[in-house]
Order: structure tokens, then sequence, then C-alpha cells
């Protein structure tokens, strides 16, 4: 399953390199437009045959429609296990990269839900795929919260655990979220996989000849921040050592600033920004987080 993964995750891949190369003498006077890609790889933005849930053998996934407290609509899959009886009754609440949409992450979804027994609902920003709206840093924070309050007012969800997932971008969505919402009790556990610092720290290595404009950035997403104020759930740490998009010393100091009680390393030697989820050991990672650390405690 991993390999396939990697497979359909080539496509989002291309973005990163081809978008640095433009982004250097852009970055000042189209940050948005660089932070968030929407529109790669061509066809991003549309409902595109090629990746529909059941290209990807998913079989119980509703197509939702989220409406946010700002008036944007926000696509999202929600997705449950094929098995019933395998279910565990734990939610993850997924936070995609800065590029393509959720579709390009069916397969991720795939094994979460139907290896390990999980609901998954893909949120979709606004801006990307076939949600309305322009992505920024507030509107990102909106939307998570309301894919959270989705599922916290669902009749079912709303009894289950819930774990927040987020790569890159997603990561740092679900970082401010989590430590917005943890006292609620309700979360279970936190993932995050080749996630930044802050964008600012980020430009130097994504954007060398950008790196004196960094300051001027006004999208902040200071992780490093906010991480700190994370106390109440155990956290997972996805790295690829070859990240080319991200430091792996930013994923280093962010596990070093964290300061639950319960905090897990896994680092990957080959895995690079777009790759590392399809690295041997990441699915077992998972897995074993989920069941040591968020089944054993409910």
């Amino acid at each position: 399953m991993a390999g396939t993964v990697v497979q359909w995750l080539r496509i989002p891949a291309l973005v990163s390199g081809s978008v640095a190369v433009i982004a250097s003498s852009l970055l000042y006077f189209k940050q948005n437009e660089l932070i968030y890609p929407r529109n790669i790889p061509p066809g991003s933005r549309v409902d595109d045959p090629r990746f529909q849930p059941s290209q990807f053998g998913i079989s119980i996934c509703t197509h939702l429609h989220l409406p946010t407290p700002d008036g944007e609509t926000l696509s999202t899959y929600f997705i449950r296990p094929t098995n019933a009886a395998r279910a565990r009754h734990i939610t993850v609440l997924m936070f995609h990269g800065n590029a393509g949409n959720i579709a390009h992450r069916l397969p991720i979804a795939k094994v979460l839900a139907d290896s390990m027994g999980l609901d998954v609902v893909m949120l979709e920003y606004r801006g990307y795929g076939l949600s309305t709206g322009t992505p920024d840093e507030k509107g990102l924070n909106v939307d998570a919260q309301t894919g959270l309050d989705w599922i916290r007012n669902h009749d079912e969800l709303g009894r289950s655990r819930i774990v927040v997932y987020g790569q890159s971008l997603g990561g740092a969505v679900a970082v401010q979220l989590v430590a917005k919402n943890q006292r609620a009790g309700d979360i279970g556990g936190l993932v995050l996989e080749n996630t930044f610092l802050s964008i600012r720290k980020m430009i130097p290595a994504a954007f060398p000849p950008a790196r004196y404009l960094a300051p001027l950035c006004h999208q902040i997403w200071s992780s490093e921040e906010t991480i700190p104020l994370v106390k109440d759930m155990p956290v997972l740490f996805l790295s690829g050592l070859r990240d080319e998009i991200v430091p792996p010393s930013h994923m280093k100091q962010l596990y070093n600033l964290c300061r639950v009680d319960t905090k897990i390393w896994k680092d990957f030697p080959n895995g690079d920004h777009n790759s590392s989820v399809g690295e041997a050991g990441y699915f077992e990672a998972f897995a074993e987080f989920i069941r040591e650390q968020v089944v054993s405690k409910k």
C-alpha cells in the first residue's frame, strides 16, 4: 500500500520544485499565490475523474460541503472503514499541504480507514479544490475550526476521540487548532509530518534569494510559538530527513519545543517532502501511535 501512496502523490510532489524556481522574485508581490499554490498541479480546481474515492477502492465516502461562519463552503470527504467490525471510534481530522487538493491524498485516507479502522474527515481549505473563497492564514484557521466543529456536532463522531493530522502547511494548521481547542478534552492526539517553524523561517531554505524579504511576509504560521502551548495530548512527529522544502531541522526544533508528556519521534532517512508518507514504517508508526497512545487512553 505504501508504494501505491507514493505513486499517486507524485503529482503534488512535482509542485514543490517548480514553485521554488519562480518564487524568489515574486515573493513580496504574490505572497498568497506562492504560499497557497492551489491551482497546481493543473486540474486541482476541478472535479477530476482520475481522483475519485472509488478509484482508490474507497466505498464508504460522503462528499460534504461545510459552510463556514464567514460565508465560504468547504469541500470535504467523510470516509468510513469498510469493515465496521474493525472501527475504533476514532476520527482523524486531516489537513493537507499547500498544493493540490484532498483528492490527491485519498490513498492516505484509504490506509487510515481500512487498515486502521479510523473515520477520516478530509477538509479542503478555502480556495482549494471545489471549496469557495481565497486562502490566507486567518481564513484557514476558520476552516479548521469549521471541520472540528462539524465532527463535534455529528451524532456519532461527536462521541469519538479525535486525532488531528497535518502534513506540511497542514501541520501548522493542526498546531493552531489543537492549541485553541485542547481544553475540551475530545482531542486524543496530534500527528505532524514535515512541517515548519514558521513561514518566515522557511523562506531562506525554500527560496534562498528571497531570504531578505522574509520579514515582509504577512502569512506567519508560527508553529514554534504555538506548539509549546499544546500540553494535554500525545504528539507524533514524522520527519523525512531528505526534505528539500522544509529543513528537517525545523521538525526537530518543533519536537524539542513541544512540552507534552508523551512525544514520539519517527524519522525516514530517504523521505523527502512529499514521499515520506510512502516510506517503510510510516503507517506502522501511525498505527502504533493510535493503538498505544489514543486507543489505550480512551
